[in-house]
């Protein structure tokens, strides 16, 4: 592997969110003020992605108090905790720059009809070590073959504590002596 390519390979997380543009996406991103940290979420409409592999950013736009707000995330950037999913838009556009000159409802994309919000996230480097392993020399096969087994044994240990009865005393029911008159 390159040089380059292994430090780019490092800094790669395990697995990214799907991200499409239309979609309205939570993302949770630490902020760090002073010496305290916290995550702040910024939910807004994907308008476009660009780039690949470490590279790869996302913008996210939302409008804020009747301003519109678009912000740059990178995918692998360690500020960005999670992204979630909020709902499916239905683009036909790689770009929704048109999103800027529209107000209010209209600078909603339409929701996908029957689409299932899953947060569907896509696996990155077991893709990478996988071939690598393929690219090396055949291991040999040993000519006996042996089997490993293990055993576990699972233990459930339950404890009984003693259970209290409750005591009812039967009701007896007094008649109100106004009543008869």
């Amino acid at each position: 592997m390159d040089i380059i390519k292994s430090i780019e390979h490092e800094q790669l997380k395990n697995k990214i969110p799907e991200l499409k543009v239309g979609n309205t996406v939570r993302v949770h991103v630490k902020i760090k003020e002073g010496n305290k940290e916290r995550i702040q979420v910024f939910e807004g409409i994907i308008i476009k992605v660009q780039g690949g592999g470490v590279n790869q950013t996302f913008t996210v736009r939302k409008i804020s108090y009747g301003v519109g707000v678009e912000k740059t995330f990178l995918v692998h950037s360690p500020l960005v905790e999670k992204v979630e999913l909020v709902r499916v838009g239905k683009a036909r556009r790689a770009r929704l720059f048109y999103l800027r000159d529209r107000i209010g409802k209209a600078a909603k994309t339409k929701e996908q009809v029957g689409a299932r919000i899953e947060n569907k996230e896509i696996v990155i480097k077991e893709d990478l070590v996988e071939e690598a392993k393929e690219e090396s020399a055949p291991e040999e096969k040993p000519a006996v073959e042996t089997e490993n087994v293990t055993v576990q044994e699972t233990v459930d240990t339950v404890k009984e504590e003693p259970v209290e009865e409750v005591k009812q005393e039967p009701v007896t029911e007094k008649k109100d002596e106004t009543d008869k008159k």
